[in-house]
């Protein structure tokens, strides 16, 4: 047995300011907030993934994070809502990749603790 056939459930993302961070994902990013559990943990539903944003425990040291992608349909209607909310992001939508038939659009910003984000969206290639 081994992970072939899984799923992605659960993403842990750490940040120092819990109520900052909430803040953000929920007010911000629009993400559903489900909720609050002790001792510094959130949890937020992003499509069929849950998001732990938590405050490592005293002595415990940060983890290193991996990129999160939020896939979105519009990705152009996103980058301009998130933007008018405060979202920083490092550039515009742009076309990271190619195939004949689709474009794959990515845009970078991160979160108040510095987590790497990114939105995603795959679209029919333009004539």
């Amino acid at each position: 047995m081994d992970l072939s056939a899984s799923t992605v459930a659960q993403l842990l993302i750490p940040v120092e300011d819990l109520d900052r961070a909430v803040a953000f994902y929920r007010d911000t990013l629009g993400l559903r907030f489900l909720f609050t559990a002790p001792p510094q943990m959130s949890f937020f539903q992003a499509g069929g993934v849950r998001l732990l944003v938590g405050v490592p425990e005293p002595g415990q040291a940060r983890q290193r994070g991996s990129q999160v992608y939020f896939k979105v349909a519009d990705i152009h209607e996103v980058f301009r809502t998130l933007g008018g909310r405060g979202v920083e992001f490092g550039v515009k939508p742009h076309v990271a990749h190619r195939t004949p038939t689709t474009e794959l659009w990515l845009a970078e910003f991160r979160d108040p603790d510095g987590n790497q984000l990114a939105l995603m969206s795959e679209t029919p290639k333009r004539a």
